[in-house]
């Protein structure tokens, strides 16, 4: 089945900006907060990064360098990309019988909002240049991102309606055809379908990653909205309701942990930008919270260090990454232990 975040990984990928993506005009704010995404990881495992060519790899190294990144845990893979969000694009790891597989999926962009022929090759090129050693890998015609999803290493997945019901992304396939795929493929046999929820400046039609994530089998952190006149109120109030709602597989009502929402926060033309402590990701021994400078900050996390016994959690500012309209998780991909061969993990 589909491996969940919280289990033992190997390393995790990220795309580092660059001049032809649409940070070409704020690379000096949004460098920063990957290098600090980069020193959070590679304190713990190993970090791909994958950077446009030869020149912005040395561009990157010299950064990395620069700022005391253990550059033993860290490679620098070229692998041209349209933008930096790899959570959507990246590899997802399956498991059957014990022996892990690569699956690869259509990425069009969240719908064909935006250019992603380059996104879409580059797990397959990853793969082809032996980034996943000998593993089995399937790629699939199927529309899928990465940060659509959540799993809790027991066959189930948690989703939303809006986004993977969307025409723009698998035309005429419904509920009961996406579960068809989910059970072949990742080994899921239920799917939570949330149907209430969107955050103002999300432009992937309600990823579940910026609304509610499994910690555990039996616990679900999420947004919540508690002030009435917030334009997110009614909708995520209604998501609440139904997470209540949901049992586990034991048929137990889950374990909510409801994560506060941050103040406005806006972009220079006024748009309203998708701040979520949602996005978080869980790695070896750490959970990287992305945080606003907002009191909310400390608030979020107590609440996942309840949710996370044993993990430090490790807040990372990500106001300059929500101009882009996605957080921390949505820049980054896991893989699980036993995916990078043993010379990328320093085993």
């Amino acid at each position: 089945m589909l491996l969940p975040e919280f289990a033992p990984q190997s390393g995790v990928i990220i795309t580092w900006p660059h001049a032809h993506s649409d940070w070409k005009d704020r690379l000096a704010v949004i460098e920063p907060v990957y290098l600090s995404i980069a020193r959070a990881i590679s304190a713990h495992e190993a970090l791909l990064v994958l950077v446009r060519d030869e020149t912005h790899r040395q561009h990157v190294r010299q950064l990395l360098t620069g700022s005391g990144v253990a550059s033993d845990r860290v490679h620098l893979v070229c692998a041209p990309s349209n933008d930096t969000w790899v959570r959507d694009y990246g590899p997802l790891t399956v498991a059957v019988d014990g022996q892990l597989q690569i699956h690869d999926y259509c990425f069009n962009a969240w719908g064909g909002k935006y250019s992603a022929n380059l996104d879409d090759e580059i797990t397959a090129q990853l793969q082809h240049d032996g980034w996943f050693g000998e593993l089995p890998y399937y790629r699939h015609e199927l529309v899928l991102e990465g940060g659509s999803i959540d799993v809790d290493g027991a066959g189930t997945l948690l989703t939303t309606t809006r986004c993977l019901l969307a025409p723009t992304r698998n035309p005429g396939l419904g509920k009961s055809g996406l579960e068809a795929h989910f059970r072949q493929q990742l080994g899921i046999d239920r799917v939570l379908w949330i149907e209430h929820g969107e955050l103002a400046g999300d432009d992937t039609d309600a990823h579940v990653d910026m609304l509610a994530r499994f910690c555990d089998a039996g616990t679900i952190a999420y947004t919540q909205c508690t002030d009435p006149a917030d334009q997110h109120y009614a909708a995520l109030s209604a998501m609440e309701q139904q997470l209540r709602g949901f049992r586990t597989r034991d048929g137990a009502p889950y374990r909510l942990a409801p994560l506060p929402i941050p103040a406005p926060v806006y972009a220079a033309d006024g748009q309203r930008l998708p701040a979520s402590y949602a996005n978080f990701l869980v790695i070896n021994a750490a959970v990287l919270l992305p945080v606003y400078d907002d009191p909310a900050d400390a608030v979020a996390q107590r609440t996942l260090a309840g949710c996370f016994p044993g993990r430090t959690i490790v807040p990372v500012l990500c106001r300059a990454l929500i101009e882009q309209y996605g957080s921390l998780h949505c820049a980054t991909m896991q893989l699980p232990a036993g995916v990078l061969p043993a010379h990328a993990t320093g085993r």
